[in-house]
C-alpha cells in the first residue's frame, strides 16, 4: 500500500493530531518534572554553601582570621563534597582543598561556575563546582563551594531520559498513525470495491462487515440494509414490468380481436353494441388494473401521507361492509361485523376504505367453505391492539375458504400473485399488495393466519402513524 495514501487518510491526520496534542502535554508535564527536580537539586548544593558560610562566618566573628583557617584546615581534612579555599593578601594558599583561584569572575551576588581538578587514586579529574567567594580584611579571599559533578550527571540523565521518551513518543505515535491508516484504509478499499461493483449493475454484493461493532461496520449494516431493499424494489420492479405485459397482453389482445372481427364481417347494430360493450368491460378492467397500481406506487411513495386526518375506523369499516354486504348475500354468504366504536386514527380514509374493500372481496370470491358443514360466514373486526396499550387498532377479516399454504402467505402479498387455485376467478392479483402497501403507509403491518379452516388476514395499524 503506497506510504503517501496512508499519509492522505483521514486517519493518519487524526492520530498527528492527537500526537501533537499529547506529545505537548507530555513535554509540558516532563520540563515541569525536570524543573523540579533541578531546580531542588540546585536549591540544595546552595542551601549546603550558604550552611557552610554560616558556620565559617561564626568562627570568624569568634576568633577572627586565625581561627578561619584553623577551621577550614580541620574541614578541608574529610571534605566530602566541600570546596574550601582561604588566600592571602598575595593570593598565595592558606588553607583548603583547591590548589588556586578558579580563573572565574563571581556573579554580583557572589555566585560562580568553575570547574576544577581533583585527586583520585587514578590521577586527577576535571569536576564541576559551584561556589560562592567574599573578600575578608585587609585583603584576604576566602571560596566556599561544593563539588556539582553528580548534580549535573543527575540533570544530564533527566535530559537525555527526557529527550529519549519524547521522541519514542513521537515515533510509536506515528507507526501507530500508519498502522491504524492502514487498517481503516484497507476496509474503505473494500467497501470501495464492493461500491464500485454495486454501481456496476450487481445488487447482489454487500458491504464487508468485520464485526468488531464499530462506526464503520454500523455504516456497512445500514448501508446493506438499504441495498436489500434496493434490491427488492428493483426485483419488485422487474417482476411488475413482467407481469403487467403478461396479464395486460391477454386483455389488450382479445380487446383488438374483438374489434377486427367485427369489422371483418357483416354485423348488425346489435352485434356492434355487443362488441362495444364486452370492449368497454375489457377497458374498464385495464383501467382498474392501472388505477389499482398508480394507488399502490402513490401509497408506496407516501405522497398520500399529506392528505391524512383523523378517521374513524369503526365508521369505515361499517360503510364498506354495508356496501358489500348484498354482494355477500348473493354468494351465499354472511357478513358478520363487529367493529368496537370510538376507533379514531390518524390516516387517509380512501385509502383505509380501499383496503377493506379489497380484503372484503378477496373474502367473497375464495371465502366459500369446501365442506357444506362449515359456517358460510365471513368474519369483519375493529379493535384495539392489545399489544400496543391502547395505541394501536387490529383490523381482521377472516372466511372460511380453502385459505392460503402457509408458505405463500407472504408471496401473495406481491403484485400479480395469484395462486393456481384462483386463475379461473376475476381479479388482477392486486387486491392484497394495496392491503400491504397502505399497512405500511400507516406505520402498520400485515398478517396472513390460518383460521381454521379458511384465512385471516389481521391489519395492526398506529393510531397515530409513525
Amino acid at each position: 500500500m503506497p506510504l503517501i495514501k496512508l499519509l492522505k487518510t483521514s486517519t493518519f491526520r487524526l492520530a498527528v493530531i492527537y500526537l501533537a496534542l499529547f506529545a505537548a502535554s507530555a513535554i509540558t508535564l516532563l520540563a515541569y518534572v525536570y524543573w523540579n527536580t533541578a531546580g531542588f537539586l540546585a536549591r540544595q548544593t546552595d542551601e549546603a554553601v550558604e550552611a557552610e558560610i554560616g558556620g565559617l562566618a561564626e568562627q570568624y566573628r569568634q576568633g577572627g582570621l586565625p581561627l578561619l583557617v584553623h577551621t577550614v584546615i580541620q574541614r578541608s581534612r574529610d571534605p566530602g563534597q566541600s570546596l574550601y579555599l582561604v588566600l592571602d593578601p598575595a593570593g598565595r594558599v592558606l588553607a583548603g582543598t583547591l590548589d588556586a583561584r578558579p580563573q572565574v569572575e563571581a556573579g554580583p551576588d557572589g555566585w560562580f561556575d568553575f570547574s576544577y581538578n581533583r585527586k583520585t587514586l587514578d590521577g586527577t579529574e576535571i569536576k564541576a563546582a559551584r561556589a560562592r567567594a567574599f573578600y575578608l580584611q585587609e585583603g584576604f579571599y576566602l571560596l566556599v563551594g561544593r563539588d556539582v559533578q553528580e548534580r549535573r550527571e543527575i540533570e544530564s540523565l533527566i535530559t537525555n531520559a527526557l529527550i529519549w521518551a519524547i521522541g519514542l513518543t513521537v515515533a510509536l505515535g506515528l507507526a501507530g498513525g500508519l498502522f491504524m491508516s492502514r487498517n481503516m484504509l484497507a476496509r474503505v478499499d473494500e467497501i470501495n470495491r464492493s461500491s464500485l461493483d454495486i454501481m456496476g449493475g450487481d445488487l447482489s454484493q454487500r458491504l464487508p462487515i468485520a464485526g468488531t461493532g464499530d462506526e464503520l461496520d454500523q455504516l456497512g449494516q445500514n448501508l446493506n440494509a438499504m441495498l436489500e431493499q434496493i434490491e427488492a424494489l428493483m426485483s419488485g420492479m422487474r417482476q411488475v414490468t413482467d407481469n403487467i405485459a403478461h396479464d395486460l397482453r391477454s386483455p389488450l389482445n382479445r380487446l383488438r380481436n374483438r374489434l377486427e372481427v367485427t369489422l371483418m364481417q357483416d354485423a348488425s347494430k346489435e352485434d356492434y353494441k355487443h362488441a362495444l360493450e364486452k370492449t368497454i368491460a375489457e377497458a374498464d378492467y385495464l383501467l382498474g388494473t392501472f388505477n389499482a397500481l398508480l394507488m399502490i406506487a402513490r401509497a408506496e411513495a407516501g405522497s398520500l401521507r399529506d392528505a391524512m386526518s383523523w378517521v374513524d375506523l369503526s365508521a369505515t369499516v361499517q360503510d364498506v361492509a354495508e356496501l358489500y354486504e348484498p354482494l355477500a348475500e348473493e354468494n351465499g354468504l354472511e357478513l358478520k361485523v363487529e367493529a368496537e366504536e370510538g376507533l379514531m386514527i390518524w390516516g387517509n380514509r380512501e385509502l383505509l376504505s380501499q383496503a377493506v374493500a379489497n380484503l372484503l372481496d378477496n373474502a367473497i370470491k375464495h371465502g366459500l367453505p369446501q365442506d357444506a358443514a362449515n359456517e358460510r360466514e365471513i368474519e369483519v373486526s375493529a379493535k384495539p391492539d392489545a399489544t400496543r396499550a391502547g395505541r394501536g387498532v387490529v383490523l381482521s377479516v377472516a372466511d372460511r375458504g380453502p385459505g392460503i399454504p402457509p408458505g405463500e402467505r407472504q408471496h401473495v402479498l406481491e403484485r400479480f400473485v395469484r395462486l393456481e387455485a384462483s386463475r379461473n376467478t376475476p381479479g388482477s392479483g392486486l387486491g392484497l399488495s394495496l392491503v400491504a402497501a397502505v399497512a405500511r403507509l400507516h406505520g402498520g403491518v400485515v398478517e396472513l393466519a390460518d383460521n381454521e379452516p379458511g384465512l385471516r388476514v389481521s391489519l395492526s395499524l398506529p393510531v397515530a402513524g409513525r
